[in-house]
């Protein structure tokens, strides 16, 4: 045999004798691919685990070094971000959008009462335009309108006053100043009334006569209608309507007005509009006794119809 021979050939050194101890390998544990759509599920994925680990022992390889990593389900990943984004933590990386600054609100003093108990008396309203007082002379003119057709030219005639959007209260202010024994605000802007409205009662003495609702003027004007006979809500002898322009509907406000308990029977209804709105000639039993023009202001007046008899002829 040639492999003896030459093993036991004294011309060539002994070759040493085999060994056959098994090698532990240690290698670094590795991610092994496995593509997501071909993953199995279920029993089969389980019997799939199995059937690796037997083939790592059969090479003699740990089966617990090696990791099995599969490419994350994009499905998975669309419910992972919206989780996250209705818990509000986002992405990490995400940027987040910066608070906005709470615009400050500020008042100055310039109003002022026309005639009456407190003349001249200084009142606050806002620097920013959402709020917006009437004017001085339009004021001033509804007044003397009201006072002339209520015969009483030098005052005006006694009364409970309901001011409409009231906004720095300075319509109802000057009725009062000027003879009315009570008045009522309608205002729904909160900061309004506990920095503007209450303070201008205060420093002019009327807070005491003075009732402040703080709800929308259309919900007003409807749980007065829903309590109508309840004894809830009194007649007035004097109703002001200066809105916001834009934002209300006058043939609707006033068809409310028309059908409301809040007007007395000898009520005065003054109504500020703009130009180029069309107004009814009456409102429910009382007719137009005034309508004039101021700029862009237009002013009216509805009252009873002794009182345009009074004048012989509507003011203009």
């Amino acid at each position: 045999m040639a492999s003896s021979t030459l093993a036991s050939s004294p011309f060539l050194p002994s070759l040493a004798t085999p060994n056959h101890k098994r090698i532990s390998l240690c290698l670094p544990a590795r991610r092994l691919p496995v593509a997501a759509s071909a993953a199995p599920k279920g029993a089969a994925a389980a019997e799939a685990a199995r059937e690796r680990r037997r083939f790592l022992e059969r090479y003699g390889l740990n089966p617990d070094d090696y990791e099995e990593d599969t490419e994350p389900d994009p499905r998975e990943e669309r419910r992972r971000e919206r989780r996250m984004r209705k818990s509000g933590r986002g992405d990490e990386g995400a940027a987040v959008a910066p608070a906005r600054p709470v615009e400050r609100r500020e008042t100055h003093k310039m109003l002022q009462v026309l005639a009456g108990k407190v003349r001249r008396r200084k009142l606050l309203s806002p620097k920013d335009r959402n709020v917006r007082p009437m004017m001085e002379v339009v004021r001033g003119a509804a007044f003397d309108i009201l006072q002339s057709a209520g015969g009483s030219p030098a005052s005006l005639r006694p009364g409970l006053w309901l001011d409409l959007y009231s906004g720095t209260g300075s319509v109802g202010i000057e009725a009062m100043s000027r003879g009315c024994s009570e008045a009522h605000f309608v205002e729904m802007d909160p900061w309004v009334i506990s920095e503007v409205l209450k303070p201008n009662l205060d420093c002019t003495g009327f807070l005491g006569a003075s009732h402040i609702h703080m709800l929308r003027v259309e919900n007003f004007l409807d749980n007065a209608e829903k309590s109508k006979g309840s004894g809830r809500y009194p007649s007035f002898d004097y109703i002001s309507v200066t809105p916001p322009y834009v934002e209300v509907n006058y043939s609707t406000l006033l068809d409310q007005l028309a059908r409301s308990p809040l007007v007395g029977e000898d009520c005065f209804i003054l109504v500020e509009y703009p130009l180029k709105t069309d107004m009814p000639e009456s409102c429910g039993d009382l007719i137009k006794i005034a309508d004039r023009r101021f700029g862009r202001t237009n002013l009216l007046i509805y009252g009873p119809t002794w009182s345009a008899k009074k004048k012989g002829t509507i003011l203009r």
